[in-house]
């Protein structure tokens, strides 16, 4: 509902209404008297270089925030931030929050990474502000305990198998909640849109801009959506779609999979010259399902090892990368009539991770982590107890998927159905998006529903029109939720994140709405 001061509340049941008003006003009442988040806002930062083999003008501190937004009074948590300052003082609108995706990325060294990816007028312009989200990296990190199999986030779908997946669901759930329980259930979106408000506090400011990449357009949209008035220039690049949060998101990403490799075969059979995989794209498809048959059978020797039909198959986010994935279908075909063992990876891949770890082939220069970064900040509560960064990730990961809405079900046979069906109307990576997750056995705390997100809020969208993880529809689906939005779809773009990759036909556009806060007047396309 919205207050006659313009700032908005929902109504969620989290326990007695006063515990629900210290839980959901936002920060910005911090001046009213007995605000029980008053506390956090005052707070005195001390910032200090980040590294001492890093820049000299890159710096790092501590905020605290409530574990509990339930009840402010009770634990508290370190959120890690770093920044960068505008270069010029006159110039200056105000902070750059940003986000690298994930849900799991560590965000402090965003401010070094981003900052020769932006325009010299938007550097002087803003503050550039990293942060590691809660739970994350230097900010209280948490794990579960799981081995390296348990942190696979996607696995194929087999009738004689599914016991085993279930089993694993099961148990990544068992362990999270046995090592870290009462902390994982406080470690989700809505939570950390609070934080970022207390940071906009903390750091004096009445708004706050925002970059956020792949999930962290998701993070910003529901910014938006909690605190409409304290949004200034949003840009969301490779942008997920609120409603599919979060099961629909894994089952959305089958069919962007067919979707590319249908192009690929069309794109490759006009090739069969170069190529000789067919001269036809049924041609073409039809080796490509003979090869995932013959590692079946037998698993085609590759550096370091041999890939099964569905370890290739785990790769469907490469197809969006014509001229990468083409030789490795070729050196994977040829390993398996005998030849010599192909590469692990395809041409050109980094193998870059984001979005429940799926793998992504992009050049984008914004890393999964800056280990280093914020490791001597200032005003620590308490030392770093520090976590391996994969088992992070992965509690992170299941947090936020699981605790974010409760439309995961919780009958496993209801997975094993839409495996079945899912492979077969999208045979490439259907089953494995649909098989079972540790969210059918998640233990949920009591409280709030996921965010629709349906706002008037300006903000700017950018997306590749081939993205494997944020596919196109998604994009779409993130502007019909922001009516105040507009996007820019780079046509054949391909890979995940425009602007993190460098530049492209849709800079101009972003520098100018961060400098201006002017959104181009209709949603446009453009040719990289």
């Amino acid at each position: 509902m919205a207050l006659r001061d313009g700032r908005t509340i929902s109504l969620l049941t989290v326990g007695a209404v006063t515990t629900v008003i210290a839980a959901l006003t936002p920060v910005t009442a911090f001046a009213a008297g007995g605000d029980p988040l008053q506390q956090y806002a005052q707070q005195k930062l001390r910032w200090e270089r980040c590294d001492a083999g890093g820049p000299a003008g890159f710096e790092c501190a501590k905020v605290k925030v409530p574990l509990d937004y339930g009840n402010p009074g009770g634990r508290r948590i370190d959120l890690a931030i770093s920044r960068i300052k505008a270069g010029s003082a006159k110039q200056r609108h105000g902070v750059l929050l940003m986000n690298p995706g994930g849900p799991g990325f560590p965000g402090l060294g965003l401010p070094v990474e981003m900052q020769p990816l932006l325009s010299a007028q938007v550097r002087e312009r803003f503050d550039l502000v990293g942060f590691d989200p809660r739970g994350v990296g230097q900010s209280s990190p948490v794990g579960c305990g799981l081995t390296p199999d348990e942190q696979v986030y996607q696995h194929p779908y087999a009738e004689g198998k599914f016991g085993e997946d279930v089993a694993r669901a099961r148990t990544v759930a068992d362990k999270c909640r046995a090592k870290a329980g009462d902390t994982l259930a406080h470690i989700t979106t809505r939570n950390t849109a609070r934080d970022m408000d207390v940071v906009r506090a903390v750091l004096g400011e009445q708004k706050i801009s925002y970059f956020g990449y792949s999930y962290g357009t998701y993070l910003g949209a529901v910014y938006t959506q909690m605190f409409p008035r304290r949004a200034d220039r949003f840009v969301l690049d490779s942008a997920l779609d609120p409603a599919l949060a979060w099961r629909g998101m894994f089952r959305g990403w089958s069919a962007g999979a067919e979707l590319a490799f249908t192009r690929w075969t069309e794109w490759a059979a006009a090739r069969n010259t170069a190529y000789g995989l067919g001269a036809t794209a049924a041609e073409v498809r039809e080796a490509y399902w003979d090869l995932i048959a013959h590692a079946d059978r037998t698993p085609v020797p590759v550096e370091g090892g041999a890939l099964s039909g569905d370890a290739i198959r785990s790769r469907y986010a490469e197809f969006v990368r014509v001229e990468a994935v083409t030789p490795w279908i070729v050196a994977l075909k040829a390993a398996a009539a005998g030849g010599p063992a192909a590469s692990a990876a395809s041409a050109g891949a980094t193998g870059v991770a984001d979005v429940a770890g799926a793998a992504v082939s992009d050049a984008a220069p914004v890393r999964a982590a800056d280990e280093g970064a914020g490791a001597r900040a200032a005003d620590p509560v308490a030392p770093v107890d520090p976590v391996d960064p994969e088992n992070n990730r992965a509690a992170v990961v299941w947090a936020v998927f699981c605790g974010d809405t409760r439309d995961w079900p919780r009958d496993p046979e209801q997975y094993r159905r839409d495996a079945i069906r899912d492979k077969a109307r999208y045979p490439l990576a259907g089953d494995l998006g649909a098989n079972i997750q540790p969210c059918a056995f998640w233990k949920r705390a009591p409280g709030e529903p996921a965010t629709v997100v349906n706002n008037d809020v300006n903000a700017l969208i950018v997306q590749n029109q081939w993205d494997p993880q944020a596919t196109l529809a998604m994009a779409q689906g993130m502007r019909r939720a922001l009516h105040g939005a507009r996007m820019i779809t780079v046509a054949g773009g391909e890979g995940h994140g425009v602007v993190v990759a460098g530049p492209s036909c849709a800079s101009a556009d972003v520098n100018r709405y961060l400098t201006t806060g002017r959104l181009p007047a209709k949603d446009l396309t453009c040719g990289n």
